[in-house]
């Protein structure tokens, strides 16, 4: 049953899409671990949902008024972290709660049922079709781009932040970039497990490859790998049980952190 629905062209457009997306989430969620940025990811993610609904009324692909809503975020999130950092728990938890209200606004003023809300709740890489896969690899070039002009800049901020100022690095205009990067990775990963459940699928791979590698480079590459073998693997188990996709995702992210939590405890004994 499994191998029957590698024929069918939605199970393609879902594999294709688990790839793209493993190569952006293995890069970002590496960043995010390393900076501990799940707060500030999980903002701009619940912020994206102002731009689903807008893009609802509008009748637009909900990925390109996620993609707007995001890179504003990511904007606000720069501009909180420079003008209010002492404050900026509190104000990432407005944005998040502003976001949201947002787009649930313009879905409660658009005629008919929001058919999809669930989907981009939770997530659906089953429906994923060729124009979000354009999009997604669109934004995967960017990703990857990005991360290898700026990455020794990147690598400042992120180790030594207050070293990199002194040596006139200019770390709003990186923080700015970063963040974009994030945006742009959470718009991907939507598709695939939903705002509800992305920031688990951004850091849990990342998060276990960082217990058995030392290097920022090769964190991304485990994280990439894990990634892939999470959606892949969550993928194939959810058609041949008839459950919903991005849970049964997560789940298999966690047993992977589990599993290497045990196992690291075990090679330092």
């Amino acid at each position: 049953m499994v191998l029957e629905a590698l024929q069918y062209t939605f199970f393609q457009n879902a594999l294709a899409a688990a790839f793209l997306v493993s190569i952006a989430s293995g890069i970002i969620g590496t960043y995010i671990v390393v900076k501990r940025m799940s707060l500030v990811s999980g903002s701009i993610a619940h912020t994206v949902f102002g731009g689903l609904g807008l893009s609802y009324y509008l009748g637009t692909n909900p990925l390109l008024g996620a993609t707007f809503f995001s890179l504003i975020a990511a904007a606000f999130v720069t501009l909180i972290r420079k003008y209010a950092r002492n404050r900026m728990d509190a104000l990432l938890s407005a944005l998040w709660s502003v976001g949201m209200a947002i787009g649930l606004i313009f879905i409660f003023i658009t005629e008919g049922y929001a058919t999809d809300l669930f989907t981009f709740l939770f997530g659906n890489i089953l429906l994923v079709n060729s124009f979000d896969l354009a999009l997604i690899l669109a934004l995967d070039i960017i990703v990857v781009a990005a991360t290898f002009v700026f990455y020794n800049v990147f690598m400042a901020i992120a180790f030594d932040e207050e070293s990199a100022e002194v040596r006139n690095v200019p770390v709003t205009l990186a923080y700015l970039i970063l963040f974009s990067l994030i945006a742009l990775t959470i718009v991907m990963v939507i598709k695939v497990v939903g705002i509800i459940l992305m920031i688990a699928l951004l850091t849990m791979p990342a998060a276990t490859a960082q217990m058995f590698n030392k290097t920022v480079k090769s964190i991304m590459f485990w994280a990439f790998i894990l990634t892939l073998i999470v959606t892949v693997g969550g993928l194939f188990a959810s058609f041949a049980l008839d459950f919903p996709t991005g849970p049964i995702i997560i789940l298999f992210a966690a047993g992977i952190y589990l599993g290497g939590m045990f196992l690291s405890k075990i090679k330092k004994q």
